[in-house]
C-alpha cells in the first residue's frame, strides 16, 4: 500500500533545494536511486452546451503514471475511477464535444525513484507550466496490499526522514477497511494532493527544520 503527500518547502530553501534535501536524508538511511517516476494529471469540464442552466458543470481528471504505462486513469469529482487502457486519451479527443480539457489546469509531478529494504519511495516536484509549484512524497510498503496491516511500519518509516511532516491516514485509507490497495487508489491521493496545490495561496509556511 502506498501513502501520497505533500511537503511544505524549506525554511528559506526552493522548492529544488528541499528536494535535494529529503534526497540526501533517504540516501543517509540507505536508500538507492532506482530510476524516475512521473505522474500527470488534465483536466476536463462538461462543455457548456450540455450544462443544465444553472449547475456547475462536472469536472473529470484524466491522469498517467510511469508505474502503469499501459494504463489510464479517470476520476470522476467525488465518483469513482476509471481504469482503461492508453487508448482512452484518444477517447477523450473525440469526445471534445462533451468534455472540454482546461489545458491551463495541466499539473504534473517528476522526480526519483528510491529503493530502501521493503520501501519505494518517490520525490516529486510539482509543477503547472513553467513553474514548480510544490513537493510530493509517494511511500510504498511493497509486501503488503491491505493498508491497515502496515499503516503504523509506513509511518514509523517515513518520519525517518520527513520528521514533523509525515502525512496522517490517507483517506483513501477510510474505505478500505481490510480490502486490499489498488493502482487506482494511489491515482485518487495523487489528485487530491493536485487540488490542493492548485488551490493553495502563496502564503507563508512553515519549513523544514
Amino acid at each position: 500500500c502506498r501513502s501520497v503527500s505533500q511537503v511544505p518547502v524549506a525554511e528559506g530553501k526552493s522548492v529544488q533545494q528541499t528536494v535535494e534535501l529529503l534526497a540526501r536524508r533517504l540516501e543517509a538511511l540507505g536508500a538507492d536511486k532506482q530510476g524516475t517516476f512521473g505522474v500527470d494529471c488534465e483536466t476536463y469540464h462538461t462543455a457548456a452546451a450540455l450544462g443544465t442552466q444553472g449547475q456547475t458543470g462536472k469536472l473529470m481528471y484524466v491522469m498517467h503514471n510511469s508505474e502503469y504505462p499501459l494504463s489510464c486513469f479517470a476520476l470522476f469529482e467525488n465518483g469513482p475511477c476509471l481504469v482503461a487502457d492508453a487508448n482512452f486519451d484518444t477517447l477523450m479527443v473525440k469526445l471534445k464535444g462533451f468534455f472540454q480539457n482546461a489545458k491551463a489546469n495541466k499539473i504534473e509531478s517528476r522526480g526519483t525513484r528510491y529503493q530502501y529494504c521493503d520501501f519505494l519511495v518517490k520525490l516529486g516536484t510539482v509543477t503547472m507550466g513553467p513553474s514548480a509549484r510544490g513537493i510530493s512524497v509517494e511511500v510504498e510498503y511493497c509486501p503488503c496490499v491491505i493498508a491497515n496491516d502496515c499503516w503504523n511500519l509506513l509511518m514509523e518509516f517515513m518520519q525517518s526522514f520527513m520528521g514533523s511532516h509525515a502525512p496522517g491516514v490517507p483517506s483513501v485509507f477510510g474505505s478500505k477497511h481490510d480490502s486490499a490497495y489498488s493502482p487506482a487508489d494511489t491515482m485518487v491521493q495523487y489528485m487530491e494532493l493536485f487540488s490542493k496545490i492548485r488551490k493553495q495561496q502563496q502564503v507563508p509556511v512553515a519549513g523544514i527544520r
